[in-house]
């Protein structure tokens, strides 16, 4: 499996602003000395010396993550990201979209997809809702679109309601979903082949009575080899926004080892973070899972453009 990083903000688009940009370029002239301009090598030895936070971006295109499997192509949420992914390959003939629920962040890169208005295309839409046709289709209606939007897109779309806790196949990929703690409802999805489990989990916000010895969802997340994760929240905040359905790092990381989860890639992030503060996120969850005994357990930040191979 293959595992592509479109959009992995939460809530919003959000773009880098002129002001954190400038924040970057002085925090770079503030480490850089004369030996690291001498020539070609010494600048570039400098640049990638550079923090993450200050040589890249996580992004700010909301939820959206690709999975690849042979000649099986899978779409997890439809946010801005979708928009990245249709203009950056080719049109393949046929697209599994899962949609984890319907709140705009993570449905409103649809009416923005290049690939959508190829009437060859075929579209597989899964999801928990019984009206998801008509959440979908809202979106690309007048005045919420241009009139032209709904009539160009492929005919080929058809939607398929999944049951929570009910596995499937998508080719030889057994696919198993459980319903999480948000707002309106959100559900997880995980995706096992060939001895591998990949699961995708925004939006939700977990408690510590997800910790106790019940066994509800363990066919989704036991033993998973790397779990995409809602952590939105420092702890700090998550404590001042009880049930808006998001996620503290911390909280995350006692999920993961309670399935015996063996990568976290934290997911979902709040629009008023930047990049500086998101890698202050991932330091402290590291420190954290070092903290309580598992240092073992592998956590990284999902970041746009980011490819992972299970």
């Amino acid at each position: 499996m293959k595992i592509h990083f479109w959009g992995v903000r939460g809530s919003i688009p959000t773009p880098l602003t002129p002001q954190q940009i400038q924040s970057k370029i002085l925090a770079t002239v503030q480490r850089i000395t004369v030996a690291d301009l001498q020539n070609s090598e010494t600048r570039a030895k400098f640049v990638s010396s550079l923090p993450s936070w200050i040589f890249g971006t996580a992004g700010g295109n909301t939820a959206c993550v690709e999975l690849i499997h042979n000649n099986t192509d899978i779409i997890l949420d439809a946010g801005t990201g979708l928009r990245v992914l249709g203009k950056s390959k080719k049109c393949p003939q046929k697209y599994h979209l899962f949609l984890s629920h319907f709140h705009w962040d993570h449905i409103n890169g649809f009416p923005f997809f290049d690939h959508a208005f190829n009437p060859n295309l075929e579209i597989q839409i899964y999801s928990h809702f019984k009206d998801a046709k008509t959440y979908f289709y809202n979106q690309m209606i007048e005045p919420y679109s241009p009139p032209s939007v709904a009539p160009s897109i492929t005919k080929k779309i058809f939607f398929n309601t999944l049951q929570e806790n009910k596995e499937f196949f998508i080719d030889d990929i057994k696919v198993n979903s459980h319903k999480m703690r948000h707002p309106g409802d959100s559900y997880s999805f995980s995706f096992e082949i060939d001895g591998k489990k990949f699961v995708y989990a925004t939006d939700i916000e977990l408690k510590s009575t997800d910790f106790s010895s019940k066994t509800d969802g363990q066919e989704v997340f036991k033993d998973a080899d790397v779990i995409v994760i809602d952590s939105q929240y420092t702890v700090e905040e998550v404590y001042r926004k009880e049930n808006w359905g998001h996620s503290a790092f911390c909280y995350v990381i006692d999920f993961a080892i309670f399935w015996n989860i063996k990568k976290i890639y934290l997911f979902h992030h709040e629009p008023a973070y930047d990049d500086r503060k998101l890698d202050s996120i991932l330091q402290a969850a590291r420190w954290y899972a070092q903290y309580i005994g598992h240092s073992d357990i592998q956590i990284e930040i999902a970041r746009e453009s980011l490819e992972v191979e299970l």
